[in-house]
């Protein structure tokens, strides 16, 4: 299976590079502003890709999530080095094209995965937490639509997520959990959500404890 090239021209603003790819892969794709990155993130893309018998993930560290506070935000390259370093695995790339594709919303940046790199049997992941307010994402029916999805259960989130807007919305297109390896090659809408151990590990929390801590004596 020969490689397809990850390096795409976008005119005048010069050349994106994404993670290495063929057709027919499958791919996890897990969003967020990774601000910090912490082992939470690295069990959950652990999990997807034993459950989902996925080949790879790709940490896609956005510039900024429009529903969020940018305020503590962390420069794009500071988060991308720190979440390279939580990821420590050969199956987990960590990317920031979207910065330099300009994207801002997940609908677009799936978009532009979709056309670029045909032949990818993409699932996109998320936190329960992202299912409860799922229905305040822009175009999050054609979200639903262009690619399978995996919900990982998060502390506190659980009911709050299955019985959101967007979980009812969907209800019909829900896969038994049990068939969860079946997922990557499923016509959207398919998704399912994942039961497991969970981390309590919260980007917040850490960056609060850095706030608050004394520095360390040298």
């Amino acid at each position: 299976m020969s490689l397809v090239s990850s390096r795409f021209r976008l005119g005048p603003s010069g050349l994106v590079c994404l993670p290495r790819f063929a057709s027919g892969m499958r791919i996890g794709l897990y969003g967020g502003s990774f601000n910090p990155a912490h082992a939470g993130h690295r069990h959950v893309s652990l999990m997807a890709l034993r459950r989902l018998g996925l080949d790879r993930v790709w940490w896609i560290v956005t510039p900024g999530n429009p529903l969020k506070d940018t305020g503590e935000l962390a420069p794009t390259a500071a988060r991308v080095e720190e979440a390279r370093q939580i990821a420590r695995h050969p199956a987990i790339d960590v990317t920031a094209f979207e910065e330099e594709i300009g994207a801002r919303y997940t609908v677009d940046t799936l978009a532009y995965l979709k056309r670029r790199c045909p032949g990818v049997r993409f699932v996109w992941i998320m936190g329960a937490d992202n299912l409860a307010g799922f229905n305040r994402w822009r175009g999050w029916r054609s979200i639903a639509r262009m690619m399978p999805m995996a919900v990982v259960d998060r502390p506190g989130w659980t009911l709050r997520a299955v019985h959101s807007r967007a979980a009812i919305n969907l209800a019909q297109d829900r896969i038994p959990e049990s068939e969860a390896r079946s997922l990557a090659g499923l016509a959207p809408p398919a998704w399912v959500f994942l039961h497991g151990p969970r981390s309590f590990l919260s980007s917040t929390a850490i960056r609060h404890l850095r706030r608050t801590s004394p520095p360390m004596r040298r």
